[in-house]
């Protein structure tokens, strides 16, 4: 813990850090796994555990609700945290539709907010960072038939990488089939479509217009 914080900051900080562990002691018995400590915040909402296994001192925050229904489960890896109000969805509530699944390496982080829709799947590498209400969308429907209503013609699922040492800023939506290469800065508010090379700085060049009176 840091030096400069006071000793009543690091009482405050040790008395939530044990109440986190404490509700995830008991949230623990329903995962298929899970090393290590495994902290839970308030109102953490996780259903169908037994797909879901968890690495050493992985922490789900406040308000998070992680669906494990898929074929794949859901996987996190040590140290990775999911935080305040993160939704991860594979699959329908009732059943239908099962997805894939997710996979997060060591390190890494869901920023607040964000959407995770893993009905294909997504794999998510070490040291990644997604700040907030950051949104990843595994999926896309079919639409090419005119003569048929959308939402008869189904889904193509083509999945979504994003490799070790990335950080993607707030408000970022990735969509399916994309790949965003190691070592790569993805800019606040940025819509990515296409896949990004290794090492890459991409930002939104959407500016408005500003006229002065």
């Amino acid at each position: 813990m840091n030096s400069n914080i006071g000793i009543t900051d690091k009482i405050i900080i040790l008395f939530n850090t044990t109440i986190k562990i404490l509700r995830g002691g008991v949230k623990r018995l329903f995962l298929k796994q899970s090393k290590g400590l495994f902290l839970a915040g308030k109102h953490v909402k996780i259903t169908h555990g037994r797909h879901i296994t968890c690495g050493k001192n992985v922490k789900f925050e406040d308000y998070a609700e992680i669906q494990g229904l898929c074929s794949e489960g859901l996987k996190f890896g040590d140290y990775v945290t999911i935080s305040r109000g993160v939704m991860i969805r594979p699959s329908s509530y009732y059943g239908g539709d099962l997805g894939i699944g997710l996979t997060m390496g060591e390190h890494s982080s869901i920023g607040p907010y964000g959407y995770v829709g893993c009905s294909g799947r997504i794999t998510i590498g070490k040291n990644v960072m997604f700040g907030p209400k950051c949104s990843l969308f595994a999926e896309n429907h079919n639409f090419s038939d005119i003569n048929i209503d959308i939402k008869s013609q189904g889904v193509n699922q083509k999945g979504i990488t994003v490799e070790d040492d990335c950080w993607i800023g707030s408000n970022v939506i990735i969509l399916d089939g994309v790949t965003i290469g190691r070592g790569s800065v993805i800019g606040a508010g940025t819509l990515v479509t296409k896949d990004v090379p290794a090492g890459s700085v991409v930002t939104d060049k959407r500016e408005k217009a500003i006229r002065v009176r």
